[in-house]
């Protein structure tokens, strides 16, 4: 993993995967090769930008630690909870509650496609795909306007593969998990086909994975998630992305790309509440659970792009694409789901189902040497999309958050200069866009209310501007202004409207979020390895925040001013040729409101902000293709608004341990062995330590996995 310079928000968006890649990581025993070899991210930039040249901090995590991680889990967020600073504990779960960037949710990208929506932000969107497929993740730390709503904490932009063998390439990947119980174990099994020449390229990927149930340190099963579990579940991925080139020097390229994804429960097990004041946690029991279906997630999309690599002068980029998604939840049978009219009160389960479909255009061209200038670049372009969600109460077919259909043009302009070694860039994206939603009537537990449906406009300008100097002996630093801009969870103020007379442009919690946000940090890159710090300070005047209520123990949103500070560290150590280092450290404190009006003297809790974190690896390679890899990942121990009861909170820490090995065997393939919380140790999941609906999860005890790919 590798903290790098990279623009906050530089305004430019997501990444299209037909972007070229260079290596993430480098051998920093060849002086020759690290000066051939530059780290570069197409994230945010949407053609090859390297991250030296661009004010802010940008995490690449490269192929070898998708790898790694996998050797470990098929967990999603678990790679970014391992080398992001400023990301928090994995969920461990389906539902991604209690993740975040940098005390802000995150926008997560697959290929440049958003997954899911902020307008029913429904914590579901980090299960999307097969991690298999994954060939590098670029993230950019902090409030991003790069790709319009959605970027309160940042860009996490997971990138598939591209075949880079010239012929054809099988693979056969297999899997098996245990943590030695009778319905423990879980498998995996997929098959890729790559092919490359020189005029064309195709990348085939399925896979299935079973999954059984989890156990804690203790030997005792986890009780399943109440907003969907990875655990006693099926998933299926089909991945499929080709493309041709053509014209003068093969200076143009069209490429397709289609990804059809669904992971469903099981059904075995059923949730059991423990008692957090006993110190016992939940746990699941053989045996159907409530409800006549099981949770599921379903996210399938298809973009079609195309390239001109000399129009103008510059280079063009064009990305159409369609997404669709949908998420159902785990059957209830609580008050906000009861109706008379169908059923006595308190009989009635009910099954909530998210689905959003969006549509988006992105274009984007860039020229070096723009009006004649040396070291002047132009990157601009227009951006269209159209993102529509709605919730529904799928057993019954209540409609429970009415349709939203959110449509936006953005037009944005980039500029760099490179002058010496000083970097300077700035930019402006013209966020234009309005939110439409439908008259419609609550539930029975809002009081049938009937709402005026209406439209509200969005617009806002939104600038970035920043510099990199470049300092002797591999060094550099870099500073930082810009804005982030996104919606909050729409959904919740139009569902929870228990008043007559209300209309949409009547509720004030609709209003827009924008992030400003001032960063400042330090770089070295060197043929011992890398190092990087920055401090960040984050403030939005009409922010969110979560907070619990203290008689339903649901969540409540609170739309507050909100400000965060935060510190990241991040290194690479080479202390020879076949031995690596790596550690990183955060720590993030934010602030609202107590009282209406008043000063910032609210600390925010790990609903939004994860404790400190510090992770430590070392990697030995042995063998050509083998290694063996320690790792230990602490998060410490919190105590915040101390004596006063409305935001008293306490959170202990934990250290966990991974090991994994990597051996390759030639003709016979490679062969990996994952150990997961090495010494088994017993926790509780740093967020579902305060009290909420039905929260009390411990963490996964010790995971054994054993890989093998056979690649010919």
């Amino acid at each position: 993993m590798r903290q790098l310079p990279a623009t906050l928000a530089p305004l430019l968006l997501a990444a299209a995967v037909h972007a070229a890649y260079a290596q993430t990581s480098t051998s920093t025993t060849d002086p020759k090769a690290e000066e051939k070899v530059q780290t570069v991210i197409t994230t945010g930039t949407r053609t090859a930008k390297a991250v030296d040249k661009i004010p802010g901090a940008i995490t690449v995590i490269g192929k070898e630690e998708v790898q790694n991680t996998l050797a470990l889990t098929e967990d999603a967020s678990a790679v970014l909870a391992r080398s992001v600073p400023g990301y928090s504990e994995s969920s461990q779960a389906m539902s991604n509650t209690g993740e975040t960037l940098r005390g802000r949710i995150p926008l997560r990208l697959f290929d440049g496609v958003p997954q899911g929506s902020p307008l029913r932000e429904g914590t579901r969107n980090a299960t999307f795909t097969d991690m298999g497929v994954v060939g590098r993740i670029e993230v950019i730390n902090g409030p991003s306007a790069s790709e319009g709503i959605g970027a309160a904490g940042g860009i996490i932009n997971y990138i598939s593969k591209t075949p880079t063998k010239p012929g054809d390439e099988f693979q056969v990947v297999s899997r098996y998990s245990t943590q030695f119980k009778d319905d423990s174990d879980s498998w995996k099994l997929g098959f890729n086909y790559a092919h490359k020449d020189d005029r064309w390229d195709l990348l085939a990927s399925v896979a299935h994975i079973d999954r059984g149930i989890s156990y804690d340190g203790n030997g005792r099963r986890i009780g399943l998630n109440t907003s969907g579990s990875v655990a006693d579940s099926k998933a299926n991925n089909v991945f499929v992305k080709g493309g041709v080139n053509f014209g003068t020097d093969n200076d143009q390229r069209i490429q397709a790309s289609l990804a059809d994804f669904k992971i469903t429960g099981k059904g075995n097990y059923h949730l059991v509440d423990g008692d957090r004041n006993l110190g016992i946690t939940n746990t699941s029991l053989p045996g159907a659970p409530l409800g006549a279906k099981t949770e599921f997630n379903d996210f399938q999309q298809t973009q079609v792009s195309y390239d001109h690599a000399n129009l103008g002068g510059g280079q063009l980029s064009i990305n159409a694409y369609v997404a669709k998604q949908a998420m159902r939840y785990p059957a209830e049978s609580g008050e906000d789901r009861q109706d008379p009219l169908i059923a006595p009160l308190g009989t009635l389960i009910d099954q909530s189902e998210i689905r959003a479909k969006k549509q988006g255009l992105r274009t984007a061209w860039s020229r070096q040497d723009i009006f004649g200038l040396q070291g002047l670049e132009l990157r601009t372009g227009v951006d269209v999309v159209r993102d529509e969600a709605d919730q529904r109460l799928a057993l019954t077919d209540r409609l429970w958050v009415p349709p939203m259909i959110y449509k936006s043009v953005a037009p944005y302009g980039q500029l760099s200069y490179e002058v010496g070694p000083l970097t300077v860039s700035g930019g402006l994206r013209r966020e234009d866009g309005e939110l439409h939603v439908d008259s419609y009537t609550t539930t029975y537990f809002r009081n049938r209310v009937a709402v005026q449906g209406g439209t509200l406009d969005y617009t806002a300008n939104l600038s970035n501007l920043g510099a990199v100097l470049k300092l002797p002996a591999g060094w550099s630093t870099f500073v930082s202004v810009g804005k982030g801009f996104t919606l909050p969870n729409v959904g919740i103020p139009l569902r929870n409207v228990n008043q007559p007379g209300q209309s949409v442009q009547g509720i004030l919690d609709l209003q827009a979020i924008i992030v400003k946000n001032q960063e400042i940090g330090l770089n070295w890159r060197g043929k011992l390895g890398s190092f990087s710090a920055s401090y960040y300070d984050s403030k939005s005047d009409l922010g969110v925040s979560l907070s619990i209520d203290p008689v339903t123990n649901d969540f409540v949103m609170n739309r507050l001013p909100v400000r965060i500070k935060g510190l990241e560290l991040s290194g690479e150590l080479n202390v020879a040729k076949d031995w690596r280092f790596n550690g990183l450290y955060s720590r993030i404190r934010g602030k609202t409101w107590f009282t209406r009006g008043g000063p910032l003297d609210r600390e925010m809790g790990v609903n939004d902000i994860n404790p400190d974190k510090l992770a430590l690896s070392g990697t030995w390679k042995f063998l050509p293709g083998s290694e063996v890899t320690l790792g230990a990942t602490t998060l410490f121990s919190r105590d915040i608004n101390v004596g006063k009861p409305a935001g008293e909170e306490h959170t202990k820490g934990y250290t966990l341990v991974d090991f994994s090995v990597d051996y390759e065997a030639g003709r016979w393939g490679k062969f990996t062995l994952g150990i997961e919380n090495l010494t088994d140790k017993f926790y509780i999941l740093s967020w579902s330590q305060v009290v909420g609906f039905r929260n009390y999860w411990s963490g996964r005890g010790r995971v054994v996995s054993i890989s093998h790919t056979l690649t010919f």
